[in-house]
């Protein structure tokens, strides 16, 4: 019998939720209305609780819905999947983060450890959390940063992953979101073994050059942010050639343990209203996994070098029809040589819903670095004259920790530039270090 590999998910969000309930066959409130019950169920408790009572069995979703704002968490409760959550898992606080970093809420992180401590010793076998956060407002930023750093103290040897939206001036909301950003991304580094990076002007312009909507709402946004998430997870919740866990899949994306910064890409992409004329080929699939205007991330891989990636196709594909190895081979120069075999594919049966097949991709590139640097620069203007400092040190926040967030940014891009620029050739300059640093240990 396979036993399950739980996670447990922290955000408060529809859209992933309606997905996983349509891919796995069950309703709104969690009851089985499929058809194939081996391929849905037999791995539905990565995500879902089984709760036997009187009647049929309902699925639960594993899940703490946290907000500081209430409106939120209120909508979900009294929208179409009201009744699919437990009542005791939505957290919120009277009144919300101000977009400030610094106002973490600190008081309710007790509260939401309660909850994902009780979802924890249900578990069979847990694999990890799945935290989804903004990095430019307060709520997701600070609460999820001290969120982060307390899973890290309570469970050091389970994989923490985060989804973060990246914030962008094309899109800005707040001018403070440099700030709340970088701050995150300082604390990411050292709290997450994996983080999928989204980014806010890549989500509108997938929307409206390669979706063709002309004015994306953040329905269109959330359903382009799911549609990744259940691509990621694919392996984990249905039998597949390569089945895989999350720590699986940081083993094989992960050479150093600071770059761990994910950006992810979905194919195909289109208009629903268009299904009925898309005929998308799987090599067709798999060239667009590698170009920018389906990457979820505002930065250009030509600009960079890929480390790792992961491909994950969906649907009933012939395991010699997806070429990710001759689109390598021909783009041999934007793939470091030091790393042999760094592109892995991993190919599940099901399909999405309304899709005949699909693939998700999750590469590590050096060219991530625009990302973080776009950010540096920003955060670098406003804190060279203190502007707005005043409300985070109200808070209680030191300087010191902007200054530490800064030079953390600033080694991170340093890393991936070294790595960017390392070569085949280099190989015997780092084996003499390596002889030196075994003399000096003995």
């Amino acid at each position: 019998m396979y036993v399950s590999r739980e996670i447990v998910n922290i955000q408060a969000g529809e859209t992933f939720w309606e997905m996983l309930l349509a891919e796995h066959g069950l309703d709104s409130e969690g009851f089985y209305k499929g058809n194939d019950e081996v391929s849905h169920l037999q791995r539905a408790g990565v995500y879902f609780d089984q709760v036997d009572h009187a009647g049929p069995t309902k699925y639960v979703p594993r899940s703490v819905q946290v907000d500081l704002e209430a409106g939120v968490c209120n909508k979900i409760q009294s929208g179409p999947l009201g009744a699919l959550f437990r009542p005791d898992t939505f957290v919120t606080a009277e009144s919300g983060a101000g977009n400030n970093w610094a106002k973490g809420c600190a008081e309710l992180v007790d509260s939401i450890l309660d909850i994902v401590r009780k979802q924890s010793e249900s578990c069979d076998a847990l694999q990890g959390f799945q935290v989804v956060q903004s990095l430019g407002g307060g709520t997701g930023s600070g609460l999820g940063s001290l969120l982060l750093s307390k899973l890290r103290e309570e469970y050091p040897d389970r994989i923490v992953s985060t989804y973060s939206i990246f914030p962008s001036p094309k899109v800005s909301e707040t001018v403070v979101e440099p700030y709340n950003s970088l701050l995150s991304i300082h604390q990411l580094v050292d709290n997450a073994d994996l983080t999928f990076c989204i980014d806010n002007e890549a989500l509108y312009e997938v929307c409206q050059r390669t979706m063709k909507v002309s004015n994306p709402e953040f329905t269109h946004l959330n359903q382009v942010i799911a549609r990744v998430m259940c691509g990621v997870s694919t392996s984990l919740r249905f039998p597949g050639q390569l089945n895989g866990d999350l720590r699986k899949l940081g083993m094989n994306l992960i050479p150093f343990p600071r770059l761990h910064f994910l950006m992810p890409s979905y194919a195909p992409m289109y208009n629903p209203t268009d299904a009925a004329y898309q005929s998308n080929s799987v090599p067709e699939i798999t060239k667009a996994l590698f170009d920018r205007k389906n990457l979820l991330v505002a930065c250009d891989p030509r600009f960079g070098r890929y480390l790792t990636a992961a491909t994950i196709f969906r649907g009933n594909i012939p395991s010699r029809e997806y070429a990710v190895r001759d689109l390598q081979v021909k783009n041999s120069q934007h793939f470091v040589e030091w790393i042999p075999d760094n592109v892995s594919v991993s190919l599940v049966k099901v399909p999405p819903v309304g899709q005949k097949h699909a693939a998700t991709c999750l590469s590590n590139s050096t060219a991530i670095q625009e990302v973080f640097k776009r950010n540096l620069d920003a955060f670098a203007a406003m804190y060279k004259r203190r502007a707005f400092l005043h409300w985070y040190t109200g808070e209680g926040m030191d300087p010191m920790e902007f200054s530490e967030a800064e030079s953390n940014v600033q080694d991170l891009i340093a890393e991936y530039q070294q790595y960017q620029e390392a070569s085949a050739d280099d190989e015997e300059e780092y084996e003499g270090e390596y002889e030196e640093q075994a003399e000096e240990e003995q």
